[in-house]
């Protein structure tokens, strides 16, 4: 099995990885193998979109790894004792711009002094009065363990999550199935779009809209068994 690893410290767990069978490559991998956090499990699956995730703890944040030791995780796959989970991303587009997050969307007010004014509509009908706060979160249920959780203190299993950022009055955070489309349009800004933890951005200036939706595309979990 050919593997390529990411990680900051990813030359601490080659020695293993090779010991359990797996030939390090740099292109046309069979897997990525992650190595670190949640976080670099997003920067892997942002570099190697589509290819299987093998998840080996370098962290002691690492939510989405397997309970098993790393060197018990490389065995079983190795030995073919795995399973393949599917997980769905979210897509923003705004501006001629496309964000893909496996996580989350975020939409952020760019200056700190000053909060974001503006308003969220569910397939094109909005929903409440324009918003004044730091943003909105939009998750997936794989990253309803992150930035939605720390807002909301809460996660789901099924649909899409939108959590409203430190707003100025009241706004319960929202399920809605994975069907619908989210649009933010900035009336106060400007504001900035984040998906994950990748570098790439959009900005959004007073006037604009972004629409979130499920996307087509799917990230590959690789799960021993």
């Amino acid at each position: 099995m050919k593997v390529i690893v990411v990680g900051q410290n990813a030359g601490a767990i080659i020695p293993l990885v090779k010991e359990c069978g797996f030939k390090i490559v740099e292109k046309k991998p069979d897997f990525i193998v992650s190595y670190g956090g949640d976080g670099t499990l997003m920067i892997s699956e942002s570099l190697y979109p589509g290819i299987p995730k093998i998840i080996l703890k370098g962290s002691l944040i690492c939510k989405k790894a397997s309970p098993f030791p790393n060197e018990e995780v490389l065995k079983r796959i190795s030995k073919g004792k795995f399973e393949i989970e599917k997980v769905w991303k979210l897509e923003a587009r705004a501006n001629g711009k496309m964000l893909l997050g496996l996580n989350d969307i975020v939409v952020h007010n760019t200056d700190m002094r000053h909060a974001m004014r503006y308003t969220t509509s569910i397939d094109g009908v909005q929903m409440v009065n324009s918003i004044i706060g730091d943003g909105v979160v939009v998750a997936t249920p794989f990253g309803s363990t992150g930035y939605y959780r720390s807002i909301t203190d809460s996660f789901f299993e099924v649909g899409i999550g939108l959590a409203f950022n430190n707003s100025t009055e009241q706004s319960d955070h929202i399920i809605l199935k994975e069907n619908r489309t989210i649009s933010v349009h900035i009336s106060r800004g400007p504001a900035v779009v984040y998906a994950d933890n990748q570098d790439g951005s959009i900005l959004l200036n007073v006037g604009d809209s972004i629409t979130i939706r499920k996307s087509k595309q799917f990230a590959k979990i690789v799960r021993p068994k």
